[in-house]
């Protein structure tokens, strides 16, 4: 990485607000779960409610990570860089690699 060049996080602030959106889903699906007050969790809440909000949660979590922070988010520059992304040379030609004459092996005692 060149000295002069500021890094580019991968995630904006759209990523970390759709994460927390998430995580407070899946709380809400968990707690949802434990409020339940039939036998074993086995009435509406626990049964169907609860894992809808866990599913909702883990989608949530999934798009956030995915989705792209686009041109609204920031990104991180010095006044002196010109360029986040260093340019990338073009590629030479394949050359083959000389080949090697077999040597009788020197041993040290």
């Amino acid at each position: 990485m060149e000295p002069n060049t500021t890094p580019r996080f991968a995630f904006g602030p759209r990523n970390y607000r759709l994460m927390f959106i998430g995580l407070a889903v899946l709380a809400a699906g968990f707690i949802t779960m434990t409020l339940d007050s039939e036998d074993y969790g086995e009435g509406f809440l626990g049964i169907t409610l609860g894992p809808i909000l866990l599913a909702i949660g883990f989608l949530i979590e999934f798009w956030a990570i995915m989705t792209r922070p686009g041109t609204s988010a920031p990104v991180a520059r010095d006044t002196t860089t010109t360029s986040t992304v260093p340019s990338q040379p073009t590629p030479a030609a394949p050359v083959a690699p000389p080949v090697a004459t077999p040597q009788a092996p020197t041993y040290k005692r």
